[in-house]
């Protein structure tokens, strides 16, 4: 059996997998990342669909990679660019109005909806602002993690909760009040308690249900919204853009940095299992048959793919493989990318501008979105699905020939596994001919205007990048699975009930999004643990 001895093995070259890779060669220590694709890059990769249109397959947009990674990974000196959309988001209304938000356009755009709400945004923003400060500080630092152990092991984490605590201290009492609520409430009920009009409401409670099979007058839903406030781009915060090649050029900048690092990148690496003796993680085995053995094993995977397919259970402590086998991950998530010969023209704006550089969200109120979560659970599909499409053309033509666009579309709500036993398989080309008809009814020719197209159900999401049930996430954002008890409440250290085995991928704090949070935690709790020689 052939053989390769390293310091650290990572599984997953996706981009938590190359950030954690990165620091932990920058230290000094000899790192080999594995990667079961013949691309790098994971779910973060630009792939040609249709013959002369390439498009990101999966992510689809920037705003929670974080600064500190750019910086130390120089990801600039590596290729990437990102440009910020020239409007943030845009609205199109079934009655031929719209909401258009971005610098100082979203005040006076919703003051044709209500004058009121036009007036409470700014303190809204403000309220919401002053919470995610608090909680951006903390993404790059590896929690307060409950442990059986003796003074020793308790000592730095009760001063981690100490640290934790000045900090939230900095919030006044409305500050405090509006921190619970975020974490308790649906958005629905936080969004109502602000605003009057449907659109505005639309449009910040749409990001409460991105990723989450979830109404957003679920409990906890306000949380995801807050989740996607936290990032900037090129130093503006609450900023979404554009990575120039697609996703895929994030993860080609982190991989070229790697390299630079002296990192072994291996593709068409399939990882079959952790190998383990004594009850310790000492290396893995590939599909191929080759064994690397290190004296740690990183997974950037899904924590259920880790436990339910990676890790002998003998060697799993019971609580915890049952407490993993109830993880809950399931996004209700489709996935499409469409090839354009012309752009839409949306019936409440047809002429083309900078509102197709936006977000264009296509669901108009609250209502229409807890619709579409409980016709999903109840039948697998909403026939009135929440759609997001990005064109990413129109700010980057080598994705499309001359003339011609890409644009993605985020689909939900669609059930992570179909009731009655039903495949995904089966019905596929029915939901996304339906996703297409809904874009149509807001921009008329546009289903013409499709050449090519590709359709990723949750099924598709889970074998192509194995994101269980379609979880964009690794894993739902929900307060038994944040912070502290991500993913098990004891392991927020990276750490895995096996020893000499860590997690590095968006299962770990501070959760999911193209971050590279999770990675940099990650190798921060290796390298206090393991050095180099």
């Amino acid at each position: 059996m052939p053989r390769t001895d390293t310091d650290i093995v990572i599984i997953g070259g996706g981009h938590n997998g190359l950030v954690c890779a990165f620091y932990l060669a920058r230290a000094g220590l000899k790192v080999t990342v594995l990667e079961r694709r013949s691309i790098i890059g994971g779910a973060a990769v630009t792939e040609e669909f249709h013959p002369g249109f390439r498009n990101s397959t999966a992510s689809y947009t920037v705003s929670l990679l974080n600064p500190r990674v750019i910086a130390d990974m120089d990801l600039a000196r590596h290729g990437l660019r990102v440009v910020e959309r020239r409007m943030s988001n845009f609205l199109p209304l079934p009655d031929g109005r719209s909401l258009e938000a971005g610098e100082g356009r979203t005040g006076k755009s919703v003051a044709q909806f209500s004058p009121g709400d036009a007036e409470r945004l700014p303190e809204y923003e403000r309220r919401l602002e002053a919470v995610a400060d608090i909680l951006r500080a903390l993404v790059l630092e590896i929690p307060p993690n409950l442990s059986d152990g003796g003074w020793r092991d308790a000592l730095p984490e009760m001063l981690k909760s100490a640290s934790l605590a000045r900090r939230l201290g900095g919030l006044d009492l409305t500050g405090r009040r509006d921190l619970l609520d975020l974490f308790a409430k649906s958005a629905g009920d936080w969004l109502d308690g602000w605003f009057e009009s449907d659109p505005i409401k639309a449009l910040f409670g749409f990001d409460s249900v991105v990723g989450n099979y979830a109404s957003p007058y679920t409990p906890g839903s306000a949380y995801v919204l807050l989740h996607h406030v936290f990032g900037e781009v090129n130093g503006r915060r609450g900023a979404w853009g554009h990575a120039i090649g697609g996703m895929g050029a994030i993860t080609q900048a982190m991989a070229a940095a790697c390299l630079e690092a002296g990192v072994d990148i291996r593709l068409d690496a399939e990882v079959v299992e952790v190998l383990t003796e004594k009850g310790r993680a000492v290396g893995v085995l590939t599909a191929a048959g080759d064994m690397v053995r290190a004296r740690a094993v990183v997974a950037n995977v899904h924590p259920r793919l880790l436990f339910d397919r990676l890790v002998d259970p003998a060697v799993v402590p019971t609580d915890f493989r049952e407490r993993i086998g109830r993880y809950a991950s399931g996004s209700g998530t489709f996935r499409m990318n469409v090839a354009l010969s012309e752009l839409p023209r949306f019936t409440a704006r047809p002429k083309p501008g900078d509102h197709l550089t936006a977000g264009i969200i296509l669901a108009p109120s609250l209502a229409y979105m807890d619709r579409a979560h409980a016709e999903a659970r109840l039948t697998g599909w909403s026939s009135q699905p929440i759609i997001e499409m990005l064109i990413p053309s129109t700010l980057d033509d080598s994705l499309a020939p001359p003339g011609a666009h890409v644009a993605s579309l985020f689909c939900q709500h669609v059930a992570p596994q179909l009731p009655d036993g039903r495949s995904w398989d089966d019905h596929r080309e029915t939901v996304a001919d339906l996703v297409i008809d809904t874009v149509d009814r807001s921009a008329p020719g546009f289903k013409a205007s499709v050449v090519g197209r590709l359709a990723l159900t949750p099924l598709d999401l889970e074998r192509r990048f194995g994101l269980i049930g379609g979880d964009i996430f690794h894993g739902r954002l929900t307060l038994d699975q944040l912070f502290s008890a991500r993913p098990v409440l004891g392991h927020a250290d990276h750490r895995m009930p096996v020893a000499g085995l860590y997690l590095c991928g968006s299962g770990a704090h501070p959760g999911g999004g193209v971050t590279g949070a999770p990675g940099h935690n990650a190798a921060k709790a290796i390298l206090q643990r393991i050095r180099p020689g």
